[in-house]
């Protein structure tokens, strides 16, 4: 009797423990923040920064972070093309999460057997860079949907897209299109010529491993790459001696969103 006592307390305690676990990960989901200001005020720091700042702080070390906010017409049209082909060039078509991507994630993921891949929009960027963290958490990626689903509703796709531009990690304690094109290039975002505006699109998904000054084989690389994209959907002038590949040719729903969403 006494051990089917032990059993059943035990048992009971599991059962709460679990009960009590879900009902966290409830509210740590469902709680999702205020964008509304987001309309009409920019955030000075992001999440990812105060992150940062904590671990420099806990390790005893300086952090400085750049940051210098522009607004839209301040920024290089170049860099907003460039930016749309190489991060998500369905932008304009889906309403914060790119479903098929997700999908296309989630099976590289099944096949790697972890989470290495993300599938992120411009708008679940934006949603993880302001208010979560890095983690590749189910629950902590659950939580960048439903807030992404929250940015799209309460903020236009221009203004989330001036977000992202001004928010992004472009380099070690570097944030922000103005902030890197200063460090960088020496010049104001509203400057950049293609060239330069393309190099810093293609370094996004690993600014702290690669330069768009200093430019190594996987940034030539890509940049080829975008360009080609972008000239087969009138960003950019077409090259008289360049044919460019079908694979590469962005299809004529999305070309008609850049040139009708981007002034």
């Amino acid at each position: 009797m006494p051990g089917r006592l032990r059993v059943r307390q035990g048992t009971g305690l599991l059962f709460r423990a679990l009960a009590a676990a879900f009902l966290l990960s409830a509210v740590y989901v469902l709680w999702l923040p205020d964008v509304e200001p987001l309309k009409h005020s920019n955030p000075r720091t992001t999440a990812y920064i105060e992150l940062k700042r904590s671990a420099a702080r806990r390790a005893g070390k300086k952090f400085t972070p750049r940051l210098v906010w522009v607004p839209w017409d301040r920024i290089s049209e170049h860099l907003k093309h460039a930016v749309f082909v190489a991060e998500d060039d369905t932008f304009y078509r889906h309403k914060g999460v790119d479903w098929e991507s997700v999908k296309s994630a989630l099976r590289r993921d099944w096949e790697m057997r972890r989470f290495a891949y993300g599938g992120s929009t411009i708008t679940q960027q934006v949603a993880r860079n302001l208010y979560l963290s890095p983690s590749k958490n189910p629950l902590r990626k659950l939580k960048e949907l439903l807030i992404a689903r929250r940015l799209e509703k309460s903020l236009g796709k221009r203004r989330i897209f001036e977000l992202y531009l001004n928010i992004a990690q472009w380099g070690k304690d570097i944030y922000g299109a103005e902030a890197a094109a200063q460090a960088y290039f020496g010049k104001s975002a509203a400057d950049l010529t293609a060239d330069e505006a393309v190099a810093m699109a293609v370094v996004l998904p690993n600014p702290k491993r690669w330069s768009p000054a200093a430019r190594g084989r996987y940034v030539e690389r890509n940049m080829r790459r975008i360009m080609g994209r972008m000239r087969a959907s009138g960003m950019l002038p077409e090259e008289p001696s360049e044919v460019m590949p079908d694979e590469i040719r962005l299809d004529t729903a999305s070309a008609a969103a850049v040139t009708g969403a981007l002034p």
